[in-house]
């Protein structure tokens, strides 16, 4: 894996977010979670991760809104969204976008890491 082996995961849902992150943790990843996508852009982490997990539907502003934001700041790090609603819609928008999966909360956490192995090479 490339030395940003560092994983941001983004969600209001804080019993989610604590589970990513004991999960990325147990595969031997720093992840760091944030409550919303506002704390997400504030933080330095904005372009230190090297993968991002960010949920769908969040107060103030969405997931695709972040995903926009990230776009107009050039940011480009590979990321994956959570929702707990299979919307077409929102999937075909934010992969047409630049996300690499889109998973429906439950979702298979080995799916999760295999499409994370795959990106961050390992």
């Amino acid at each position: 894996m490339p030395t940003r082996q560092f994983v941001c995961v983004i969600d209001d849902d804080e019993s989610m977010r604590e589970s990513l992150v004991g999960l990325l943790g147990s595969e031997g990843l720093r992840a760091v979670a944030y409550a919303s996508a506002e704390a997400f852009l504030a933080s330095d982490d904005l372009t230190a991760a090297a993968f991002l997990i960010i949920d769908v539907s969040m107060p103030e502003m969405s997931g695709p809104q972040l995903q926009d934001v990230l776009i107009e700041r050039g940011v480009t790090t590979p990321h994956v969204f959570v929702s707990a609603h299979a919307d077409g819609v929102i999937r075909r928008r934010v992969l047409e976008r630049g996300a690499v999966a889109y998973f429906v909360k439950p979702f298979d956490e080995d799916e999760l890491l295999a499409t994370m192995r795959g990106v961050l090479g390992a």
